[in-house]
């Protein structure tokens, strides 16, 4: 009994003389880490709202901030585990080592980064501009280091790992998407008058973009008539609302002005002659 006495007093008075020796170095050192983190989070914000005050994208801002604060934060428990006494460089090489054998292990999500990293600094697109990649179109809502997040006119969110984008063909059509739209009327004579009130029909239905401006003229020639060749542009976000709407407005304009269409394709539908092509 007296020995286990003994034994626990002298862990006592052992835990007593590191607690005096190195207490306050642990508590100095653990101060000085959480001040660090908090100080790597502040300067990767102002590092964000400077670059996005001089007029930098958002995305690019946003990728700059982060890279900053996590330098910081490096920069920070290496100094700490200093304080601690311990030595770093044997960590170093075995956070190279580790590094390497995660890049083995990890290769498609690491070529999905290595492409948001390309997209983020090349910047062919940006948020909120329209692309096409492929089959999918969308509005840009988020750039990450992984994948491009795009907003289908009807809400759906598709996410595009960065490695699909990089090396394809990219359409950047802005904020607006191009509809084309070809319409075979009967005969030539009223060529005149279908583009005529086609053009008075575009300007006043509500979402046709003004710039780059409608575009209306005699597309093409077919038997028994002339194809009508109506260019336009269509918010991506109402572009099939909007499509619709003209395909309508122009139906009825072209009524109004005696223009009849040709009957081999009239037939079908109610606005079976208006053939549009985005």
């Amino acid at each position: 009994m007296e020995k286990n006495i003994q034994t626990i007093s002298t862990l006592i008075d052992k835990v007593i003389e590191f607690a005096v020796t190195y207490g306050f170095q642990i508590l100095g050192a653990l101060v000085f880490l959480v001040i660090g983190l908090k100080a790597a989070s502040w300067a990767g914000r102002k590092i964000s709202q400077l670059t996005e005050s001089r007029n930098v994208d958002s995305t690019l801002a946003r990728f700059i901030g982060n890279v900053t604060k996590l330098i910081v934060v490096v920069l920070i428990v290496i100094i700490t585990l200093g304080n601690f006494g311990i030595s770093t460089a044997p960590l170093i090489a075995l956070a190279g080592a580790g590094a390497f054998g995660a890049t083995m292990a990890i290769q498609g999500p690491l070529s999905n980064y290595g492409a948001g990293l390309s997209i983020i600094l090349t910047r062919p697109f940006v948020v909120g501009n329209t692309i096409t990649i492929g089959k999918v179109s969308g509005v840009v809502e988020d750039i990450t280091l992984a994948a491009t997040v795009l907003i289908g006119e009807d809400g759906e969110r598709i996410t595009v790992p960065n490695k699909e984008i990089v090396g394809q063909v990219i359409v950047n059509s802005q904020a607006v998407r191009v509809v084309e739209t070809k319409i075979p009327i009967s005969g030539a004579e009223g060529a005149d008058r279908a583009i005529e009130a086609l053009s008075v029909a575009l300007a006043e239905v509500e979402g046709v973009a003004d710039d780059p401006a409608p575009q209306v003229g005699l597309h093409d020639f077919t038997y028994g008539g002339v194809v009508v060749g109506l260019r336009y542009w269509a918010p991506s976000s109402t572009y099939f609302q909007t499509r619709y709407a003209v395909n309508q407005a122009a139906l009825k304009a072209l009524n109004g002005a005696g223009v009849a269409l040709l009957p081999a394709m009239g037939a079908s539908l109610a606005a079976p002659s208006l053939s549009s092509e985005a």
